[in-house]
């Protein structure tokens, strides 16, 4: 049941709209030969799934957190589903200067929750 309360429910379905959004926004990349409209109109239908996460994540998540804590959590969550999307399914390097990066913006976003 700890996985349906208002402090966990809103963080799974942020995690799962980032899914869906990386892979509407950087997901096309495997594809590049296929028309550009074909990759716009692909990646429209798999953000309006990303919507349906993503808005009720928020205005659930508002009961708990405040918006301030809600858009430093989907930032973290961005940049965590992306390295992982690029390493795994772009078949990119993640380098010792990404994990730096998003190591600092991870101190950051701890300041946010310390008010």
């Amino acid at each position: 049941m700890a996985l349906l309360s208002p402090k966990v429910i809103p963080i799974l379905m942020l995690v799962a709209s980032n899914v869906f959004m990386t892979f509407a926004w950087y997901g096309h990349l495997k594809f590049k030969t296929s028309p550009i409209y074909v990759a716009v109109l692909v990646s429209w239908l798999i953000a309006f799934v990303e919507y349906w996460l993503a808005v009720p994540a928020n205005r659930i998540g508002s009961q708990t957190y405040s918006v301030a804590e809600l858009k430093t959590m989907q930032e973290v969550i961005t940049l965590t589903v992306f390295a992982v999307f690029s390493v795994l399914y772009l078949k990119e390097s993640f380098t010792l200067n990404h994990l730096l990066g998003f190591t600092l913006i991870a101190g950051g976003a701890t300041l946010i929750f310390r008010g």
